[in-house]
């Protein structure tokens, strides 16, 4: 290989739901792209994260949890994306969590078997881990379930290990022109990120029962002549009782989350952000096709 050779390709992360997936993703890039939150299937998209360090490029693909309820469209929906995510990669990155093993992880573990490509096994939140002296026969166990490249174990959240999985994302691109301009950080538009910020900040200041029932939908997002950005935000839920929930006493809790939103807006694009946030009642979207498909659920769902 010349010194002018790059390298590049793409590295799916998988797991079931809520076992640090965005984490990791957001620590490989040193940035945030994708939201998280303690709450199980926080990531409804799929979300392609660039990491492009000197020739190489690589272009994590972060995924919707897998997992075996498929009750309703939405959840059927995020199932397809992750496992389209899963074909043609160079890379499969499998996250599980500590000793636990669940019946999605296995799920998992099958479309990795199906999918023939190269995996290596990341055991994330080793840190909690309280029983230390059972991991050991733990990872052995895991090992013999698939031959995975190797077993890492890791805590996304506080770094450990993780240059040790972009080095590994790194030895496994072929080689191949960079897919996209060195600066940038995600294929995802300001829009976009702009409605997963707000959604990220529902899910931590609302109860249990509203991750699943709620959206976000960018109705304006514009600059203006002094550089400040315009940004109205619609958030969609399925009930009246949702909708008080969300707005709170005399609006304090609505108001609240927009302030956090707004401030992790300007962080991320540098410039003043005006908010604005509504909350309406659409009975029965997230388990209606076209209209998950119309809130922007459908470009990465097909395959």
């Amino acid at each position: 290989m010349t010194n002018n050779t790059t390298r590049c390709g793409l590295i799916a992360i998988v797991g079931r739901p809520n076992v640090g997936k965005s984490t990791l993703l957001n620590a490989l890039l040193g940035q945030k792209v994708s939201i998280t939150s303690r709450k199980p299937q926080t990531t409804r998209h799929r979300i392609l994260g660039i990491l492009t360090e000197e020739s190489n490029q690589a272009i994590l693909v972060d995924t919707p949890g897998l997992h075996t309820e498929e009750k309703r469209a939405i959840n059927r929906l995020m199932n397809r994306a992750a496992s389209s995510s899963i074909a043609e990669v160079e890379l499969i990155v499998f996250l599980v969590e500590g000793t636990h093993w669940t019946q999605d992880d296995e799920l998992v573990l099958q479309k990795v078997k199906q999918s023939g490509a190269p995996c290596i096994l990341v055991v994330n939140k080793v840190d909690n881990v309280e029983d230390k002296e059972a991991l050991l026969p733990h990872l052995q166990k895991l090992g013999e379930m698939h031959s995975f490249e190797t077993i890492v174990p890791v805590s996304a959240l506080k770094g450990d290990n993780v240059d040790t999985i972009k080095q590994m994302c790194f030895d496994a691109l072929p080689e191949g022109d960079f897919w996209f301009p060195e600066d940038y950080i995600t294929d995802r538009s300001s829009r976009f990120m702009a409605s997963e910020i707000m959604r990220e900040k529902l899910m931590r200041f609302t109860g249990d029962e509203l991750p699943y029932s709620t959206t976000v939908e960018i109705e304006q997002f514009k600059q203006d002549e002094y550089g400040t950005l315009h940004i109205n935000a619609l958030v969609l839920v399925e009930r009246n009782s949702q909708k008080r929930m969300i707005i709170g006493n005399k609006g304090e809790k609505l108001k609240t989350i927009g302030q956090e939103a707004r401030r992790d807006m300007q962080n991320l694009f540098g410039q003043k952000v005006f908010l604005e946030t509504w909350v309406k009642v659409k009975s029965g979207w997230a388990d209606d096709e076209r209209a998950l498909r119309s809130l922007g659920y459908g470009d990465d769902y097909s395959g």
